[in-house]
Formats: structure tokens, sequence, C-alpha cells
């Protein structure tokens, strides 16, 4: 099941406190952007972000759920109505990971 662009619309407007956030579209799902590192993705209309000392700190209690068939496992964001929490997620986490690799 393909994630609604309704859902897309609410993730970014929770996420309008935090400054660099893009997204890209990817075979009916989103991949969710801060400053060009990938922080996680709405898949089947849920927000799932990767896990990092970050999110498992911030999130002790978070389930965790599989993206897509073979993915690996990732956080699921409950407190989807809290903007500022989510500003704190998404900027401690883009301290835990990488750049991208150069192609």
């Amino acid at each position: 099941m393909a994630s609604s662009k309704e859902y897309l619309e609410f993730v970014l407007e929770q996420l309008s406190e935090t400054e660099g956030v893009s997204f890209r579209a990817m075979m009916g799902e989103y991949i969710i952007y801060k400053g060009g590192k990938v922080i996680g993705g709405i898949y089947d209309d849920r927000f799932l972000v990767k896990e990092t000392a970050s999110s498992r700190r911030l999130m002790p209690d978070a389930p965790f759920e599989t993206p897509y068939e073979g993915a690996k496992k990732m956080l699921l964001v409950e407190d989807m109505e809290n903007k500022e929490f989510l500003r704190e997620l998404f900027e401690a986490m883009y301290g835990d990971l990488p750049l991208p690799k150069k192609k």
C-alpha cells in the first residue's frame, strides 16, 4: 500500500519548525531528509526513523517496524503532534548520521 499525499503533507507540516527538511518520492512512499541526510521515511502512512543513539534515547519505548519487506527495521514515531519534539529528534539524529557518500 502506498502512502497518501495527505499524510505526507501532515508530516511536513509537523516538521515545519525543523530547518533543512526535504523529501523524495520513491515507489509510492517518501524518504525524509534533513540537510541531505536520510532521517527516515513515510511507509504505509507511518512515519519511521532510523535507529540511532539519539532516536533510542528520545524514544526509548518506540516500537520497531519494518518499512517494507526485506528492509531493516526502523522506529515508529508515535508523537506526531509535538513539533518541538520532532525538531529535537531531527536535530539529535542529524549529528548521529553520516553524510551521504559521493557518487
